[in-house]
């Protein structure tokens, strides 16, 4: 196997930990400020504040594993997705910082802030909305090289229905994740009141997350009619991530085997990413660069490998203890110490 195609099977790996992990954790701190306005904060807060005080502070570092090694392996894409997409991801920047701050604050023992609030949940929407369009520009036709330098083509990209199609799967996918995910946790807690209620809010994203799905492969059609075609020869892999969808909302709907649920919608999203990546190839930014393009040295390139591989390596076993310490400590989980 080529060293291009391991040094983008990792950080897609890395990727996808950070989609699900940061998922959960945006659409927690929603869930937390919408319960503020639907006074139910009395039902969710615990559930809420109990998974997000042990795991937020590890949430991006996935993210930081990412973007060093699409630097390192990649560094043309540096210089394309650097050039063109310089306001976006600085918007994403700037949303994190917010959470961020409404961390430090909480950690601190600051008085809650119903703005504060308002802003950080906002914000978990908001950040995977900046940076879903990464994927967009990546499809092709929203760049232009004028002078050997790209330009992001922002009346091109802010019309297509493409870019709003990716936003809104964005946004509803991580309520979807987050629901499923907390629906779970609360049932090892045992709190009924908030496993009920989070179910609700798991059934009622599920289905505006399959269309979103389904109306970005249609959209797909109309722009880019290649990238069409590479996703309907992948077929299987999409319509086994539809076996996977019915499997967890059937769960959801019979009440029972909650953490089965979650794991299933992993391997739901787990098919559609690879799918979905493996459709890409060989492309980062259609058409103008693939992963041969620009692509570092032999020895870097297996250097980042092995130091990527042992990062994962100590990465799962830490995540797992801290699942085990907090996540899904019965004891931690129903408040005790």
């Amino acid at each position: 196997m080529d060293l291009e195609i391991i040094g983008i099977s990792v950080l897609w790996l890395f990727l996808f930990g950070y989609i699900i992990i940061a998922s959960i954790d945006f659409g927690a701190g929603f869930f937390s400020a919408y319960s503020e306005l639907t006074k139910t904060r009395h039902i969710l807060h615990h559930i809420i504040q109990r998974y997000l005080s042990p795991v937020w502070e590890v949430t991006n570092v996935f993210l930081v594993f990412f973007f060093v090694g699409m630097v390192g392996f990649f560094p043309s894409s540096a210089y394309y997705y650097g050039t063109v997409l310089l306001v976006p991801v600085s918007i994403g920047i700037v949303l994190i910082a917010i959470r961020g701050s409404y961390y430090a604050f909480q950690t601190y023992g600051a008085k809650d802030s119903k703005l504060y609030i308002f802003l950080y949940g906002v914000a978990g929407l908001l950040i995977p909305a900046s940076l879903s369009i990464v994927l967009t520009v990546s499809e092709g036709g929203f760049v232009d090289i004028v002078n050997d330098q790209p330009v992001l083509l922002y009346e091109e990209l802010f019309f297509s229905p493409l870019t709003w199609s990716i936003v809104i799967l964005s946004i509803v996918s991580v309520l979807y994740i987050s629901a499923t995910f907390l629906t779970a946790y609360a049932d090892v807690a045992k709190d009924e009141a908030a496993k009920n209620l989070l179910r609700k809010y798991a059934l009622a994203w599920s289905g505006p997350t399959a269309l979103a799905a389904g109306l970005i492969v249609l959209q797909m059609r109309a722009h880019n009619i290649e990238r069409f075609e590479n996703i309907m020869d992948l077929w299987w892999i999409f319509a086994l991530s539809g076996v996977f969808f019915v499997i967890t909302v059937a769960l959801l709907l019979m009440r029972k085997y909650y953490s089965t649920a979650f794991w299933s919608l992993v391997i739901q999203f787990a098919l559609a990413f690879f799918g979905y990546g493996i459709s890409h190839y060989p492309y980062l930014m259609y058409p103008y660069l693939t992963i041969y393009d620009g692509f570092t040295n032999e020895a870097m390139a297996t250097a980042l490998i092995v130091a990527f591989i042992a990062g994962f390596a100590l990465l799962i076993p830490s995540l797992f203890l801290l699942a085990r310490l907090f996540l899904f400590n019965k004891k931690y989980v129903k408040g005790g110490k």
